[in-house]
């Protein structure tokens, strides 16, 4: 991974503020993710659960001298109470986020805010896994909680082009059914789908015991509408282009986006999901670290 990549992907100003704050789970640990633990707290890990290959970086206490002894290979012991949750990251790549008026899509955006979460977990010792979708999984990393994941994720992240339609409650219902270990789900996405059917993909993990988090990235361009003069939109995800004045329609299209961000945000907060409405135009920094201090207020004890 070159140097270009990581300091487009991860913003060092938002990494620096996020690192004060932490992505702590709120009630997962105490709660009902105590029986997924035989401790929640960090210390002396009591059952062996599995092997992973050695990174640099990693506690050699950990090494498996037996393991390297037979095959010359460094494996690190992992336990049970090794990480405090794993966080599965779903980044919607689907076409209609390639959009973007000002510096980034909203794709790019939410790389970065990818990037920049899976950077914070997994410096804090817990895990990361990351799913980029459409209307299926494109790219999965299954979890980890190794310093040399962030590497993986940041060319995953870097690597990807989107090119399909989505189908946003289809991969919620899938991975709701896939997650063995409750967690946190930290959904990054334009969520233009049907919201009935996102919310009912969002119910389905939170009844699988998940907790969920959903930034919701709009363009400034998509929340204003300032188009002015005769526009050819040009569309997205098999929508036919239209020519139209957006001065004739401006007030019923932004009545029907505000429609849409408040049906979204009413679900989440009867599922009781934390839902961030984002504008890709504020800076990376300013929308992870104000969430993170929010989360801070809000946590369960």
């Amino acid at each position: 991974m070159d140097a270009a990549t990581l300091a487009t992907l991860l913003d060092p100003v938002a990494i620096s503020r996020a690192e004060t704050l932490g992505m702590h789970a709120r009630y997962l640990v105490e709660g009902y993710m105590a029986g997924e633990h035989k401790s929640p707290y960090h210390g002396f890990a009591i059952e062996f659960a599995q092997h992973r290959e050695y990174a640099p970086g990693d506690d050699l206490r950990y090494l498996d001298w037996k393991v390297l002894g037979r095959t010359d290979r460094y494996y690190i012991k992992q336990f049970e109470q090794e990480t405090n949750y794993v966080a599965h990251i779903l980044l919607d790549g689907s076409e209609s986020m390639k959009y973007g008026s000002g510096g980034y899509t909203k794709l790019a955006y939410g790389k970065m805010l990818a990037a920049c979460l899976s950077y914070l977990i997994l410096h804090q010792r817990d895990a990361v896994a990351l799913d980029i979708f459409d209307n299926e999984t494109r790219e999965y990393l299954p979890r980890s909680n190794s310093h040399a994941m962030i590497h993986k994720v940041l060319a995953t992240l870097a690597a990807f082009e989107p090119a399909r339609q989505t189908n946003i409650a289809a991969v919620l219902h899938e991975m709701a059914r896939q997650v063995r270990r409750r967690g946190i789900v930290v959904i990054i996405s334009d969520l233009f789908d049907d919201e009935e059917k996102v919310m009912e993909g969002i119910q389905h993990l939170r009844f699988g015991g998940s907790e969920v988090v959903v930034f919701h990235l709009m363009d400034p361009a998509e929340l204003e509408f300032k188009f002015n003069g005769l526009v050819e939109f040009v569309g997205l995800e098999a929508i036919p282009n239209i020519l139209t004045r957006p001065q004739e329609i401006r007030a019923s299209y932004q009545a029907e986006v505000e429609r849409f961000r408040a049906t979204l945000r009413s679900g989440c907060e009867k599922n009781h999901v934390h839902f961030v409405p984002v504008n890709t135009a504020q800076p990376l920094h300013e929308v992870l670290s104000g969430y993170l201090a929010f989360r801070l207020k809000t946590s369960v004890k």
